[in-house]
């Protein structure tokens, strides 16, 4: 029998993951709301991978309960992730998705772009989508990582807070209001050098950015998460002294 993977939630990508490890012949157990980790631990101390697919409410939560004996074999997809997000708990070397494909409830999953994935447990991961026909593959380096975590958290944070605005699909907003998606990505893209520490590659990222759009422009901009999506990116720009004149404007036609 192939080693176990734990799933800590069971949301709408939990499953999908849970799927997909089952399919690639691997037990699945899975940790829901409220359950005993310790205890699972004791029983299970050396699974293939511990996935933690919460809600982004719970994901700090979780990673500060996380039994000392999984942190060295954790696997991470949360929206937002940067390398910051995973220190604050003391794990160093985790395995990280960046999903580029939606699940809702009542459908099936639906691919955008392969998933890149890195980490000591990657090839494990991209077994486990290839399996249930998501494409994903591995990357190599932590810097193509974090470009890849990087582009994500700008498709993510653009579509999201220009969309308070505009409203509408991410197709609209690219070829209807592409100088305010563009604002909205560079200031976007100020917090995301701060916050990881670097200067990461513009006009790839942005390249990036549009290679995404291009593959689901009926995508809706505006999620029920983007106010707080906005209110999180202005935190970080208080925190680190950044203006970002745009995303304050757009706040202050959000929230007034």
């Amino acid at each position: 029998m192939r080693p176990p993977v734990v799933i800590i939630g069971l949301g709408q990508l939990g499953r999908v993951f849970a799927g997909g490890f089952l399919r690639a012949g691997h037990p699945v157990y899975p940790v829901n709301r409220g359950e005993d980790m310790g205890r699972l631990a004791g029983e299970l101390p050396h699974p293939a991978l511990v996935l933690v697919a919460v809600a982004e409410a719970d994901f700090h939560t979780v990673l500060a309960a996380l039994p000392s004996v999984w942190k060295d074999r954790v696997a991470l997809i949360q929206n937002e992730l940067l390398p910051r997000d995973w220190q604050a708990h003391a794990i160093s070397q985790p395995t990280v998705a960046a999903v580029w494909f939606e699940k809702k409830p009542g459908t099936d999953a639906k691919p955008l772009l392969p998933t890149p994935v890195h980490g000591p447990q990657a090839p494990l991961v991209v077994a486990a989508l290839t399996a249930i026909g998501l494409p994903a593959r591995e990357v190599k380096s932590e810097a193509e990582r974090d470009h890849e975590l990087v582009r994500k958290n700008l498709y993510i944070l653009t579509t999201n807070i220009a969309g308070l605005i505009t409203g509408g699909t991410v197709g609209e907003l690219w070829t209807q209001h592409r100088p305010l998606a563009e604002v909205v990505a560079q200031e976007v893209l100020d917090i995301q050098d701060a916050l990881t520490g670097a200067c990461h590659d513009r006009a790839a990222l942005l390249r990036g950015l549009e290679e995404a759009i291009h593959a689901d422009p009926q995508h809706a901009c505006r999620g029920r998460s983007a106010p707080d999506r906005l209110r999180r990116a202005l935190a970080h720009a208080n925190d680190r002294g950044l203006t970002v004149p745009k995303l304050r404007e757009i706040a202050a036609a959000t929230f007034t």
